[in-house]
């Protein structure tokens, strides 16, 4: 098995060079849940050279309907290390690096990275990811879901303090918004990672409307 015919169709896409330029990004993603699944499929067979998934939780059953890398079979084992064992069965050339903590432990590690990707559930986490982002002098993606609603914003020189900071927990959500969100986060990611324009600092919000019309509004982000 070569790269070149594992990662053909995105070759025919971009050509030899930006296909080979990522395999020298490494990027982190913070949790391993539903937006983390997804992102890890999404991007893990990507071509990107190194992905670290960071969460400290394990399956529960009422994850794993929602939650793409994990069976019945997964129950009780470490989510971190589930989805990267299954990244690597399906891409021999990426380097999966689990890390079973939390993100305020993650973060005196002193890692770098060309992006940071949130996968997590509460604000207050995410804050804290806006702070180590800057701190660090990288660019993060964040999303969020809830219902059948999501958004997604390329943080650069935005800041996250703009989001009113509280522990809200989800009222409930449909699989399908999860990885549509969770898909919309990684060709973001993907774009940014290849050299191809991205617009930063935009929320994307998406929701559907009492009709059920899928609607998008954007908002420009004030800066940090």
């Amino acid at each position: 098995m070569t790269q070149e015919a594992y990662f053909t169709r995105q070759i025919q896409l971009w050509g030899d060079e930006v296909q080979s330029s990522l395999t020298q990004k490494k990027i982190v993603i913070i949790g391993s849940g539903g937006l983390g699944s997804t992102l890890a499929m999404a991007l893990g067979t990507s071509g990107i050279g190194e992905i670290h998934l960071v969460d400290f939780d394990t399956v529960s059953l009422h994850n794993i309907h929602r939650q793409i890398a994990f069976t019945l079979e997964d129950e009780g084992r470490s989510k971190s290390k589930v989805a990267a064992a299954l990244i690597r069965a399906k891409n021999p050339f990426v380097k999966m690096v689990a890390h079973e903590m939390d993100f305020a432990t993650f973060s005196k590690l002193g890692k770098r990275y060309d992006l940071i990707l949130d996968a997590t559930d509460n604000l207050p986490v995410r804050s804290e990811i806006d702070r180590y982002a800057k701190s660090t002098d990288t660019p993060w993606i964040y999303a969020s879901v809830e219902e059948f609603n999501g958004q997604v914003c390329f943080f650069e020189k935005a800041g996250f303090q703009v989001f009113n900071i509280c522990d809200h927990k989800p009222g409930g959500i449909t699989a399908p918004i999860v990885m549509h969100i969770g898909s919309l986060q990684a060709t973001l990611a993907l774009r940014y990672l290849a050299g191809l324009p991205v617009v930063t600092d935009l929320l994307y919000y998406l929701y559907f409307n009492d009709e059920g019309e899928l609607i998008t509004q954007k908002f420009g982000m004030p800066k940090a």
